[in-house]
């Protein structure tokens, strides 16, 4: 589920945070890993609690119930309230997804869950014209079960004010990763439950990471060999850090990553550019990413083979 684009950033950030520090670990390959692997399975575990916090608020229907049927006075309303949504195909798939179950498990997410924030957040689901044809459907189908999960959780999570306030104070890091998360919910709707949550990076990924991030690391003198003299109209001291990290990263990518076609590495490195660093930032990654590519190909040092899905 995580692109190559997204482990572009967290290598990026990676290279940033080694950046700032004083104790030699910039040159220390193995902190250099470890602190990207980090990176990387802290995406995991906000992506995992994004979907425990959606299915949660799904089975608060049955603590919902179950509240109503148990009050003093009771009305035939709550003897009869609807909770079938706590127990939909989709939100059963993921209980019985044991992957799901041991990720939670052993990294202790279930921390992450504020009650409070469930039953608002249910109570708001009870209001909406979605869940009130939901429950008077007679017969409920493994698509509009994963519809109203789908709506709690870009309804009622990532356009509920109140509720990603309390993501962002609460869920460490998700100012950073928050975009990304978004992105990989999506596509965890598009697709199915059935999502390995403990390897959510594939083994090929998770090597062009390393792979990237050592030959960054390996390659500066030489990569900066052929950015400094693209620089001529810029001070190479008052280039953001960022643009030059992604610079680094643009001409590893053209000279030691043979799959990866140059195009697609210079449009990948202008979007995060533009993402992450200045407004201008995008354009000045491109001018001298394309220069140093024109010399590169010239000088017959572009060996690129089978493209490789990005």
């Amino acid at each position: 589920m995580i692109s190559r684009r997204n482990i572009r950033v967290k290598v990026m950030q990676t290279l940033y945070t080694l950046s700032s520090h004083e104790d030699g670990a910039q040159g220390n390959k193995a902190a250099a890993t470890r602190i990207l692997d980090d990176k990387l399975k802290h995406v995991l575990d906000l992506f995992t609690v994004s979907v425990l916090y959606t299915i949660r608020i799904a089975q608060y229907a049955d603590t919902d119930a179950r509240q109503r049927a148990s009050k003093y006075l009771t009305t035939a309303d709550d003897l009869n309230a609807d909770y079938r949504i706590a127990e939909n195909s989709f939100v059963q798939s993921l209980l019985a997804n044991e992957s799901f179950l041991t990720k939670v498990r052993n990294d202790k997410l279930e921390r992450y869950i504020d009650e409070s924030y469930l039953k608002k957040a249910f109570h708001q689901l009870q209001k909406t014209d979605e869940y009130i044809q939901y429950i008077a459907a007679t017969k409920l189908t493994p698509a509009t079960d994963k519809a109203i999960l789908q709506f709690v959780w870009e309804k009622l999570i990532i356009e509920n004010e109140e509720m990603l306030s309390h993501f962002v104070d609460d869920l460490p890091g998700w100012e950073d990763d928050g975009e990304l998360i978004i992105m990989l919910m999506q596509n965890f709707f598009k697709g199915s439950s059935r999502v390995d949550f403990i390897k959510l990076l594939s083994g090929e990924k998770k090597q062009y990471a390393h792979d990237l991030l050592l030959a960054v690391i390996d390659k500066d003198p030489h990569c900066m060999e052929l950015i400094t003299p693209k620089l001529t109209n810029w001070d190479k001291e008052r280039v953001a850090m960022i643009d030059m990290l992604l610079l680094r990263m643009g001409v590893c990518e053209f000279l030691f990553f043979p799959t990866i076609p140059s195009k697609v590495t210079i449009n990948e490195y202008i979007d995060i550019a533009k993402q992450y660093s200045t407004p201008q930032s995008g354009q000045f990654v491109n001018g001298v990413l394309d220069n140093i590519l024109k010399d590169l190909v010239k000088e017959n040092k572009i060996n690129k083979t089978d493209r490789q899905k990005n």
